[in-house]
């Protein structure tokens, strides 16, 4: 895969060749989105197994436990599938999240709408196909194909709970406290204070939305802006842990090595490796 980005087409060929070595179930270190033209996934993840039938989208998110055995639709099989970082479009994944939590696959109506989305990922692969692709307008693009996802989704999703909704705002609400006060050392006491509620109803909100709790997803929000700030400025190492909120170099180089498997300045040679 790209360092950030990959994106392939699965015509009727692939997907027999697919069908025929299925992988194990397995996990991913990166985002998965398949939009399904044509022909049907069964699926297995979050430990339950279904056959979904395009067209459709499905979200895998890094680190779920999933497999997917591709089959043909009247001996037809046409399916985009992007794989990336989650720093690739930094804290717009989080929509993913939000919008799949509980439903990995969905399936949207067909029509001119739904084939807008074949079209971008037609575009996002043409630029993809590129000597040097220009992996700004790559990231635009995506952007672009989760708003029309989102926009899809809505039309088939049944109406939320009243419990649910509620707990969905919350989160959102989280969100953006949380992207105003992230690099600050603040803990979960703050963030529930802020919300009005308990520190302990909180983490239940972020544990059913994105199987993480509120600590795990402020760490995850720091990782994602450390790796910014070291691949794109000359900061010290020191300074990025000290601007986002760690008092000691070690405690986040730590941190940080857990989290990306890398230490600060191992990514940091990669990045520039990459860019040269």
């Amino acid at each position: 895969m790209n360092q950030f980005f990959n994106i392939h087409r699965i015509d009727a060929v692939r997907a027999q060749e697919i069908a025929a070595m299925p992988d194990e179930v397995h996990v991913h270190d990166f985002e998965e989105l398949i939009i399904g033209m044509k022909g049907r996934l069964e699926h297995f993840v979050d430990f339950q197994s279904s056959v979904v039938e395009a067209p459709l989208v499905s979200f895998i998110a890094k680190g779920k436990v999933h497999r997917v055995v591709t089959q043909l639709q009247d001996d037809s099989f046409d399916m985009w599938v992007l794989r990336f970082e989650s720093d690739f479009i930094g804290e717009t994944i989080f929509q993913l999240y939000h919008s799949f939590h509980n439903k990995a696959n969905q399936v949207l109506q067909s029509g001119d709408c739904f084939n807008r989305l074949s079209t971008v990922c037609g575009i996002i692969d043409q630029e993809m196909q590129q000597p040097v692709p220009d992996l700004s307008v790559v990231r635009h693009l995506l952007c672009a194909l989760f708003i029309m996802i989102e926009s899809e989704r809505k039309k088939t999703s049944p109406g939320e709970t009243a419990e649910s909704s509620i707990q969905n705002e919350t989160f959102i609400n989280f969100l953006k406290i949380l992207e105003d006060n992230f690099r600050r050392p603040l803990g979960v006491e703050f963030y529930a204070e802020k919300l009005f509620m308990s520190s302990r109803n909180l983490n239940m909100i972020c544990q059913r939305i994105m199987n993480q709790s509120v600590l795990e997803i402020i760490e995850t929000r720091k990782l994602t802006e450390a790796k910014k700030l070291l691949a794109t400025t000359r900061k010290s190492i020191s300074e990025i842990g000290f601007e986002l909120g760690y008092n000691e170099k070690s405690y986040f180089s730590n941190v940080f090595k857990k989290k990306s498997g890398q230490t600060p300045s191992e990514f940091r040679d990669e990045m520039k490796n990459l860019i040269a």
